[in-house]
Parts: C-alpha cells; sequence; structure tokens
C-alpha cells in the first residue's frame, strides 16, 4: 500500500528547467530514494501495472520519424497492412487478458486518424472494453470529435507520445510539428479522456534535451495519466537506427536517471518501461522499478519489435517480489 505517512505530493505544473536539471544533477543514490519515496506516496511499490499492445494497422505510415520500422519513408522491409477485422483483435485482445494483462493497447500506423475509420474502431474498442481490460489506443493525430467517439465506445487512454525534446525534435521527425503533438493532447483532454505520453531516449538527444523534454510534460495542463519511457530500439535502414551514426546511447545509470526524474516531477502517472527492455538485464529494470517505473509492456512483441517472452517477465516478477497492479480506471 502507498505510505501515507509522508506529506502530501504536489503536483506541479510550473517546473522549471534549472530545478529539473537540479534533479538530474543529484547524486545517484539520492535521486533513485527521492524518486522512491514519492513513488510509494502515491503508489504501492509491489505492484506493477501489465499492459499489452497490438499493431491494429501495421506500416506505410506517411510520417518520416527516424527510429520508426513503419514509415514509409523508410526502407525497412515492413509491408503495409490494412486495419485488423474486430473478431482478429478480440482473439488478441483475449489472449492478452489470458496472459495476465490488464490494459490492452492498440496501435495503427497512420499519420492522423480519419471519419472513416472511426466506426469500426468504435466497435473494435467496445468489444475490448467487455473482455473487463482497460483499453489504449495510438492512432496517429485526432480531433476533438473523433477522440469524443472513441471514448463513447469505452477507449480509456489515448497515447501520443512528444518523443523527445522540443529543441531535438527536428532531428528525429519533420512531417509532424511538435504543436500538433500537443494540440492532439489537448483535444483528448478536452473530452475527459485519459493521456498517454512519454517519448524515446537514447536517440543521440542530450542531457539537457532531457530536462526539456520532462518540462514539457511536466508542465503540460493534466499530467500525463501514463508516462512511457522508452530505449531506442534500433531499426535496420531508419534514420536512427544504424547505431554507428547516432551520437551515442544513453547509459544505463543515466536512462534509470530519466525514469526517477519523472516520477518526481510527475508523481501521480503510471511511469512506464517501455520499449527496449529486451536489451536490460534483470539488475537495469530493478532500478527502474526502484526509481518509480510501475508498469511494462507484456508479450513478446511490441507493435514491430521484440518484447521479452512471457517467462521472462514471469521471471523478473517473481524474483523481484512484484505483483499486478488492480485496475487504475
Amino acid at each position: 500500500m502507498p505510505d501515507t505517512t509522508h506529506a502530501f505530493v504536489a503536483v506541479r505544473h510550473d517546473w522549471t528547467k534549472s530545478e529539473i536539471s537540479a534533479l538530474f544533477e543529484l547524486p545517484f543514490m539520492e535521486l533513485v530514494y527521492k524518486a522512491a519515496s514519492v513513488h510509494r506516496q502515491v503508489f504501492d511499490p509491489s505492484e506493477i501495472q501489465l499492459s499489452q499492445l497490438l499493431s491494429i494497422k501495421t506500416g506505410g505510415c506517411a510520417e518520416n520519424c527516424g527510429y520508426c520500422s513503419q514509415s514509409a519513408h523508410h526502407d525497412t522491409g515492413l509491408k503495409a497492412s490494412k486495419l485488423m477485422a474486430v473478431d482478429a483483435v478480440l482473439d488478441a485482445a483475449k489472449a492478452a487478458k489470458a496472459g495476465g494483462a490488464q490494459r490492452f493497447c492498440m496501435g495503427a500506423a497512420w499519420r492522423d486518424l480519419k471519419d472513416r475509420d472511426v466506426p469500426a474502431l468504435a466497435e473494435m474498442i467496445a468489444e475490448v472494453k467487455a473482455l473487463g481490460l482497460e483499453t489504449c489506443a495510438t492512432l496517429g493525430m485526432i480531433t476533438p470529435q473523433q477522440a469524443s467517439a472513441l471514448k463513447a465506445a469505452g477507449l480509456d487512454y489515448y497515447n501520443h507520445n512528444l518523443d523527445t525534446s522540443p529543441e531535438y525534435y527536428d532531428q528525429v521527425v519533420t512531417t509532424r510539428t511538435y504543436q500538433e503533438r500537443l494540440d492532439t493532447l489537448s483535444a483528448v483532454r478536452e473530452v475527459g479522456m485519459k493521456t498517454c505520453c512519454g517519448g524515446i531516449l537514447g536517440m543521440g538527444e542530450t542531457r539537457e534535451d532531457r530536462v526539456s523534454f520532462l518540462q514539457q510534460l511536466a508542465n503540460l495542463p493534466a499530467h500525463p495519466d501514463s508516462l512511457p519511457i522508452n530505449n531506442l530500439v534500433p531499426v535496420a535502414n531508419t534514420p536512427l537506427g544504424d547505431r554507428a551514426r547516432r551520437k551515442g546511447e544513453i547509459s544505463p545509470i543515466d536512462f534509470v536517471r530519466t525514469v526517477a526524474v519523472a516520477r518526481i516531477v510527475c508523481p501521480k502517472s503510471m511511469v512506464r518501461l517501455s520499449a527496449g527492455r529486451n536489451e536490460m538485464d534483470e539488475a537495469l529494470q530493478a532500478l527502474c522499478f526502484l526509481a518509480g517505473a510501475n508498469s511494462i509492456f507484456v508479450g513478446s512483441q511490441l507493435l514491430t519489435t521484440p518484447n521479452p517472452e512471457p517467462g521472462t517477465d514471469a521471471h523478473l516478477l517473481q524474483s523481484l517480489g512484484l505483483k499486478p497492479m488492480a485496475s487504475t480506471l
């Protein structure tokens, strides 16, 4: 259970870059202790939320995100597919629930959602919701009207990541502006839907970029209800996939630092340790959980990249004494 003996955790939306930078500069042990203390005031540190992700429409995306295997701009060998049938998605959701998932996330490789696809998605969301799963979708940019229709169908969370800092953004993608990402989040909040918003580390960004990125998240009108922190999974034939061309990976210690600062500046968010766990050993993941991460994706695949096998995650959770979290709705 959360430790209610501590003082109430203040939720702020006025973080300065100097304040966030000062957190990053703390001695590592002190920073992790501070983040763990904040975490324990809001969440049970022995609980982890388990989510599963399914690509319901793969490839052919018009965006040129430098990390993405699904961009039509990159020759990754991934063939574009049509939107999956509702029955096929429902079968995958049933299997996810049987495997222990509590939230089911559906992702489509679109730049923006078209009105013609809303009815099929609404049916899909309603059927998944009826299974007793929390629902999340990432479908590109959406309007308030589209968000309202999806919410009415039972969509609990909408994912739309900022990816990185405003200053580094054009080194990652140029086909969508930072403001367009912020506008989509605004459309989601406008209808009262929960937001899922985070970013990717290890794309060649600096610590100053991580400071700026977390400031953006912390100073949104409402903190992301779910805050995914991804470690770049390099995909061949993408601009960020060739390790030799990158400015350098993020070190494990700096990765944990970023998780810890995210927990401190967004104390009530579910901080999800997302893509890249396949390359992390148990000790690194344990440090991330200690620093405030309390959600992971389960299942052997994310959208198109690998994820730890179910048996591997079962061993991880058992060895750390972690258990699935009760519903967050």
